[in-house]
């Protein structure tokens, strides 16, 4: 299942216009093919989703799920991400208000919904609400053999979690297919499945099956496709991610592509947690990468570097003096373009 083109998407995003928490929802808007007729957040209400995002797009934000039905929608998607991946307590009345309109709900968060009996009785013929985090059936271990697949696999991984995995893997998908190239997206968090349909959404698979649900899906399209864009999750420098590690052994890549936003220090909600040298951060990827491949040499060939908090000129000065530290190109894929970084996955 994804997001269908033809039905009218309002996205449910309280305070997420301009946090972190916003990530789902903002993501959809940059990259989704869908209406989209509204945005709610009451933070951000009236104000011009360019000029807050730099999104091009022209969507109208509105400060409630009832001030959005004047656009019509068939849909609202969750598009927040809060810690812990629960429904805040001010988000219920929307959701109810949302199914009583008639619209059916797209849920990537922890919480499922389509099993709360309050929620239940209020749809109607032709309602319905997907919840995106769920265990795919038929789950085995890993075994490592995405390793004799023919085609590039390209993960993205990154120093903390939330910092433009996804949006590189897709910016990188496009920029391969403009140079001719087969290639195909495969998302492992919810926001990426609402994209793009096929995936996994990992961190709904219990963790012994992780890497093996992972080796499914890219065996599955590894023979189809001269190259893969496999989604990153979390960071092995987080203390709470464990997505990473079972990533690197199901996909078994060929390239790696490390994410940094610039000049982030530290693990963002952990001060006590330093990021190191980029370096020394490549080294750790690689020598990961390299064991959990049976000991064949993986190399991270790239740096996408997050941008959005600064200006033109200072983006241009970090991504020089990221490229004078590490050696390796560097670019922020969304905010220039993902060339630099493809060239350097198909030298490597």
């Amino acid at each position: 299942m994804r997001l269908s083109l033809n039905q009218p998407i309002v996205i449910l995003l309280h305070g997420g216009i301009t946090g972190v928490s916003g990530k789902t929802g903002l993501s959809i808007l940059r990259y989704s093919e869908a209406s989209i007729v509204a945005a709610i957040d009451r933070t951000s209400a009236g104000k011009s989703l360019l000029e807050l995002t730099g999104i091009q797009r022209d969507v109208p934000i509105v400060d409630s799920v009832a001030a959005s039905l004047q656009y019509q929608p068939q849909v609202l998607v969750i598009g927040i991400a809060p810690g812990g991946g629960n429904i805040p307590d001010d988000c219920w009345h929307e959701l109810k208000d949302a199914l009583q309109a008639g619209m059916s709900i797209v849920n990537g968060l922890h919480t499922p919904l389509a099993n709360i009996p309050e929620l239940k009785e209020l749809l109607q013929p032709g309602q319905l609400i997907w919840d995106v985090r769920k265990e795919p059936t038929n789950l085995v271990i890993g075994s490592g053999i995405a390793c004799n697949l023919p085609c590039r696999r390209v993960l993205t991984v990154a120093t903390d979690m939330a910092v433009g995995k996804m949006s590189t893997s897709l910016e990188l998908h496009w920029a391969s297919k403009l140079r001719g190239l087969s290639s195909k997206f495969l998302p492992t968090g919810q926001t990426g499945l609402m994209l793009a349909g096929d995936g996994v959404a990992l961190d709904a698979v219990r963790i012994d099956f992780a890497a093996g649900a992972v080796e499914q899906m890219v065996m599955r399209f590894g023979k189809n496709y001269d190259i893969l864009h496999v989604e990153g999750q979390g960071s092995l420098l987080h203390p709470g991610s464990t997505a990473t590690l079972p990533l690197i052994r199901g996909s078994e890549p060929t390239q790696l592509i490390l994410v940094h936003r610039a000049g982030q220090k530290h693990i963002r909600n952990h001060v006590h947690v330093p990021i190191p040298p980029l370096p020394e951060v490549i080294h750790l990827y690689e020598t990961v990468a390299k064991a959990a491949g049976a000991f064949t040499d993986v190399a991270v060939v790239g740096i996408a570097l997050n941008t959005a908090h600064l200006n033109d000129n200072a983006a241009k000065e970090a991504i020089h003096q990221t490229q004078a530290e590490t050696g390796l190109p560097c670019t922020d894929p969304i905010r220039f373009d993902a060339g630099v970084l493809l060239d350097a996955v198909l030298q490597g």
